[in-house]
């Protein structure tokens, strides 16, 4: 079997049956959830700028984010965040933290210390730990970008609260899965462990409640 081609919307159903396919786990979670959205992104500051908001924080309030950042911003850019005050990008419901994350991630933009067009000659693990070098973009910010911006097919964010949850429903664990254990459970999935995760995530937001 070789290399499945970049994740989009057109291929998601191909990675979706073979993983049915593949195993029973999966093709459960696909009777519950069906089949899920792609997610595909455009690549490029703003998508990763919107990854690092979104951390750890529920979907409702990233996009409240997000409207008013647009809103104030009109152009979200790199020399934009750079250039506006802080106080502004605080009025749009950035914490200190987030702000200044997003200032890390403008500037590494702009000195041209991160190329996101360049990580598309990457493998994963190469291109992960180009965007972990940047303040603020941790593994799971990193893995999601390659999932969703960049298409990688083969991607599992294990640190993910609601993926862990799920598995540990979907499997019928005794316990949530760690980080470690969870890339365990994972290899079965290759090399379509990017839609995994995402059936997972679509299992999560439908399954049933563990007695």
């Amino acid at each position: 079997m070789g290399k499945p081609r970049k994740l989009t919307k057109h291929t998601m159903p191909r990675h979706v049956r073979a993983l049915r396919k593949q195993c029973g786990h999966m093709a459960h979670a696909y009777s519950v959830g069906g089949m899920p959205p792609a997610r595909d992104r455009k690549g490029g500051f703003r998508t990763l700028l919107r990854i690092i908001i979104d951390q750890q924080i529920s979907v409702y309030a990233g996009a409240a984010i997000w409207a008013k950042l647009e809103k104030r911003l009109t152009d979200i850019t790199a020399a934009r965040v750079l250039a506006v005050q802080e106080h502004t990008l605080q009025e749009c419901g950035l914490s200190g933290q987030k702000i200044r994350y997003a200032r890390e991630l403008a500037k590494a933009i702009r000195s041209g210390d991160l190329d996101l067009e360049a990580l598309h000659k990457l493998d994963d693990d190469t291109a992960a730990a180009q965007l972990t070098q940047v303040k603020g973009v941790g593994t799971w910010t990193a893995e999601i970008y390659l999932m969703f911006a960049m298409g990688r097919p083969d991607i599992m964010p294990a640190g993910d609260l609601a993926i862990q949850v799920a598995a540990q429903n979907l499997m019928g664990l005794k316990e949530r899965p760690s980080i470690k254990e969870l890339r365990v459970i994972a290899e079965r999935w290759a090399p379509y462990r990017t839609a995994a995760a995402i059936m997972l995530w679509q299992f999560y937001r439908k399954m049933p409640l563990m007695e």
